[in-house]
């Protein structure tokens, strides 16, 4: 049998046929489709008014909300931007992209991957991007060259309120900017280059937080706007349809935004996560030093995994102001969503511009002792997901999707064919009912790396685990695996731990009951569910 990869270069071969095809007729219908803006950001979970959070403020994400459909069960791929950002841009899991870090290079490992803008390119698509669509470490210097047929652009220097300087490692207070330059020739002095000057210069300035009264554009995401305004009014003036990707930073640590932001909220009345515990009878291996976090240099030393539980080390305050730099940084952001929607009305292409809005996964808020994302735990998989297309009623759908049908979903609200190869489903039947069903569950996974002594205790002679989890109406289940991927065969030999949380009976996941004997019928039917998913996943070589 002809193999994935086989399969997509074939498939390319065939497109590009079609598009010389479609070309020699010089039919109008490419100036007939509708173009698409992509907005992606960056570790943003779905706390936005549309998503029912009754704090944030969020006018502009809501005002799309209110246009499109609200996919209010939607997941990621994997909690983590690299891979979850490469398998939405090609509408294939992980083990297919072969991406699960934040430094493996996509098509290096995966040549003859198709993204979705560079299949739109031969569908007749003008394709541009600005800021963060894939991760940087993933792809090349181009920002993955391949799928732009214009070139990829940087922020511009020009776009930002340049009487307050460049932001310093997207900083702006100049006390934190007076550090840096302070560190700065220190490394200097010791003769310290490149990674480890800046490895020295992080280890004494890097706050979590920043809070300062200027303008949106001495940040990027503000000069980001201010630049995909005006190549949105150049793309409109093209006779060709175009794919448009603006990818905004916050709410990414650090939390910065200007002091407008801020003072939308009230310290006091940030929400702290209702339970801080490792759920009961949990594996260990479920969960993380929500290392991202400690990285900063205002946050406490974190303590190490021992038999006991694990505590952060945060205190209520400490937490408050973290949550409260989370929800400026997103209304910060918002308020550029809210620049590039009136763009496209001011220009008269609301009515014949598919708007797709997603954060590339959730985010822990001390659930679970938890910062960060890197897990397969609700608050970490879960992702906001808004689609708003012509012709198409506004609602919500509690229907089940994930990131891999985003890909087909815009094949078919163009009007293009959908690749066959994809792993996802379109979401159009669900846009058009909302009550409407394509899949059962969503598939997410997470990668995780034992200690040596655990490896011993465990008589495994690997210490590479891929926790697969999968995600239904009622219920999470999870798998860990060792030294196993799901294009290989399943062997049930390699199951490490499992793990399943009853969502009507425990919300909060405080309880594993996999090995409870009330849900002993009910593990049976999703490891079956899980088995015959892999199994979909093998290769056919």
């Amino acid at each position: 049998m002809t193999s994935p990869s086989n399969r997509i270069g074939l498939n390319m071969a065939f497109l590009g046929l079609l598009s010389l095809v479609s070309c020699g007729q010089n039919k109008p219908a490419k100036q007939e489709k509708p173009n698409i803006l992509f907005i992606a950001v960056d570790d943003l979970k779905p706390v936005l008014g549309c998503y029912g959070d009754s704090i944030i403020k969020t006018p502009n994400i809501d005002r799309l909300a209110a246009m499109g459909t609200v996919f209010q069960s939607n997941y990621c791929q994997q909690a983590v931007c690299g891979p979850t950002r490469a398998s939405l841009m090609t509408g294939m899991r992980p083990d297919k992209t072969k991406v699960w870090d934040l430094r493996t290079q996509m098509r290096d490992v995966n040549p003859d991957i198709l993204s979705l803008p560079q299949y739109l390119i031969s569908q007749g698509y003008e394709t541009s991007g600005i800021g963060k669509i894939y991760h940087p470490g993933c792809i090349d210097k181009d920002s993955d060259k391949l799928s732009w047929s214009i070139p990829f652009l940087d922020a511009g220097l020009s776009y930002y309120a340049t009487e307050y300087g460049l932001p310093v490692r997207g900083y702006q207070n100049p006390q934190t900017r007076e550090l840096f330059e302070r560190y700065s020739k220190e490394a200097e002095d010791k003769g310290l280059k490149g990674a480890k000057a800046n490895e020295y210069v992080l280890k004494y300035i890097k706050p979590s937080v920043e809070c300062i009264d200027v303008p949106d554009n001495a940040y990027e995401d503000g000069a980001i706007a201010l630049n995909a305004k005006d190549q949105l009014v150049k793309l409109s003036k093209n006779n060709k349809p175009f794919f448009f990707g603006v990818g905004f930073h916050k709410p990414h640590l650090p939390f910065v935004a200007p002091k407008k932001y801020w003072d939308l909220y009230s310290r006091e009345e940030m929400p702290l996560a209702k339970f801080q515990e490792h759920a009961k009878n949990s594996p260990v291996i479920a969960y993380h030093r929500s290392g991202e976090l400690k990285n900063y240099t205002d946050i406490p030393e974190l303590c190490s995994f021992t038999d006991q539980t694990l505590s952060t080390g945060l205190d209520a305050d400490k937490q408050k102001e973290l949550i409260h730099g989370y929800y400026a940084a997103i209304s910060y952001m918002d308020a550029q969503v809210g620049v590039l929607l009136n763009t496209l009305d001011s220009l008269g292409m609301l009515e014949n511009t598919i708007i797709v809005l997603w954060g590339d996964h959730g985010w822990h808020l001390g659930d679970h002792d938890l910062w960060n994302k890197h897990t397969n735990f609700e608050n970490s998989t879960r992702s906001p997901l808004i689609i708003s297309a012509p012709g198409m009623q506004p609602g919500k759908s509690n229907s089940i999707s994930e990131f891999v049908d985003v890909f087909p979903t815009l094949c078919d609200l163009s009007g293009v064919a959908i690749p066959s190869h994809l792993d996802g489903k379109s979401l159009v039947p669900i846009m058009k009912d909302k009550k409407a069903t394509v899949k059962e569950f969503a598939v997410s996974q997470y990668p995780r790396s034992l200690k040596a002594k655990d490896m011993e205790k465990e008589g495994l002679d690997s210490n590479d685990l891929m926790g697969y989890s999968i995600r239904n109406e009622s219920y999470r289940y999870t798998i860990w695996m060792n030294s196993f991927k799901s294009t290989e065969p399943y062997n049930k030999d390699m199951v490490y731990a499992t793990e399943l949380y009853d969502y009507v009976k425990d919300p909060l996941e405080t309880v594993n009951v996999a090995d409870e004997k009330e849900y002993e019928s009910i593990v049976g039917k999703l490891n079956g569910e899980m088995i015959r998913f892999l199994k979909t996943q093998e290769n056919n070589e």
